[in-house]
C-alpha cells in the first residue's frame, strides 16, 4: 500500500493500532437481534448461492 500512497506523491503516516474497547454480548435479547437482523442481511445477499447450495 506504501507503494501505492508515494506514486501519487504522498507520505505514509504510521497510525496507532486501534485496540478492542468492549466485547460484544449477544446472550439476551439484544444479541438475538443483532444475530437475527445480521442473518437476515446475509440471507438476501447471498441468495444465489443458499439456493445452488441446497439444490447440491
Amino acid at each position: 500500500m506504501n507503494k501505492i500512497v508515494e506514486k501519487y506523491g504522498l507520505k505514509p503516516v504510521a497510525r496507532p493500532k486501534v485496540k478492542l474497547v468492549r466485547e460484544l454480548d449477544l446472550s439476551g435479547p439484544a444479541g438475538k437481534e443483532i444475530v437475527r437482523s445480521k442473518t437476515k442481511l446475509v440471507m438476501q445477499v447471498h441468495k444465489n448461492t443458499f439456493a445452488k447450495l441446497a439444490d447440491m
